[in-house]
Protein backbone atom coordinates (compact mmCIF):
# COMPACT_ATOMS: atom_id res chain seq x y z
CA UNK A 1 0.00 0.00 0.00
CA UNK A 2 1.13 3.42 -1.06
CA UNK A 3 1.40 6.12 1.86
CA UNK A 4 -0.12 9.57 1.55
CA UNK A 5 2.15 11.73 0.83
CA UNK A 6 2.02 16.10 1.19
CA UNK A 7 0.09 17.35 -1.54
CA UNK A 8 -0.54 21.30 -2.96
CA UNK A 9 -4.24 22.38 -2.13
CA UNK A 10 -4.92 23.22 -5.54
CA UNK A 11 -4.11 19.46 -6.70
CA UNK A 12 -6.37 18.17 -4.17
CA UNK A 13 -8.96 20.37 -5.08
CA UNK A 14 -9.06 19.75 -8.48
CA UNK A 15 -8.57 15.93 -7.30
CA UNK A 16 -11.74 16.27 -5.37
CA UNK A 17 -13.67 17.75 -8.66
CA UNK A 18 -13.13 14.85 -10.29
CA UNK A 19 -15.66 13.35 -7.42
CA UNK A 20 -17.76 15.78 -7.67
CA UNK A 21 -16.60 17.41 -4.38
CA UNK A 22 -16.78 21.25 -4.73
CA UNK A 23 -16.00 24.58 -3.28
CA UNK A 24 -19.23 26.20 -1.88
CA UNK A 25 -17.92 29.30 -0.26
CA UNK A 26 -14.08 30.70 1.00
CA UNK A 27 -13.51 32.91 3.84
CA UNK A 28 -9.68 34.35 3.53
CA UNK A 29 -7.34 31.10 2.62
CA UNK A 30 -9.61 28.33 3.86
CA UNK A 31 -11.91 26.70 0.85
CA UNK A 32 -15.33 25.14 2.10
CA UNK A 33 -15.80 22.12 -0.07
CA UNK A 34 -19.07 19.93 0.18
CA UNK A 35 -19.89 16.84 -1.70
CA UNK A 36 -22.92 15.10 -3.11
CA UNK A 37 -23.99 13.50 -0.14
CA UNK A 38 -23.80 16.19 2.42
CA UNK A 39 -20.38 15.45 3.77
CA UNK A 40 -17.66 19.05 4.27
CA UNK A 41 -14.56 20.04 5.03
CA UNK A 42 -12.43 22.95 5.21
CA UNK A 43 -9.14 22.84 2.77
CA UNK A 44 -6.39 25.49 3.99
CA UNK A 45 -5.18 27.46 0.51
CA UNK A 46 -1.76 28.63 1.09
CA UNK A 47 0.86 29.55 -1.50
CA UNK A 48 4.00 27.21 -1.89
CA UNK A 49 2.83 25.01 1.20
CA UNK A 50 1.40 21.78 1.21
CA UNK A 51 -1.01 19.75 2.94
CA UNK A 52 0.47 17.25 5.38
CA UNK A 53 -0.33 13.87 5.48
CA UNK A 54 -2.33 13.99 8.92
CA UNK A 55 -4.24 17.08 7.66
CA UNK A 56 -4.62 15.26 4.26
CA UNK A 57 -6.10 12.23 6.54
CA UNK A 58 -8.67 13.98 8.48
CA UNK A 59 -10.42 15.23 5.05
CA UNK A 60 -10.41 12.25 3.50
CA UNK A 61 -12.32 10.95 6.75
CA UNK A 62 -14.30 14.18 6.77
CA UNK A 63 -15.69 13.42 3.00
CA UNK A 64 -15.54 9.26 3.52
CA UNK A 65 -12.63 8.81 0.58
CA UNK A 66 -10.70 5.75 1.35
CA UNK A 67 -7.10 6.19 1.17
CA UNK A 68 -7.09 3.69 -1.34
CA UNK A 69 -9.76 5.09 -3.55
CA UNK A 70 -7.72 8.62 -3.60
CA UNK A 71 -4.25 7.42 -4.74
CA UNK A 72 -6.19 5.52 -7.38
CA UNK A 73 -7.33 9.37 -8.92
CA UNK A 74 -4.33 10.71 -8.48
Amino acid sequence: MKDLKPIAADKLLKILEKKEILPIRQKGSHVFVKGPEGQTSVIPVHKNEKIGRGLLEKILRDLDISREDFLASQ
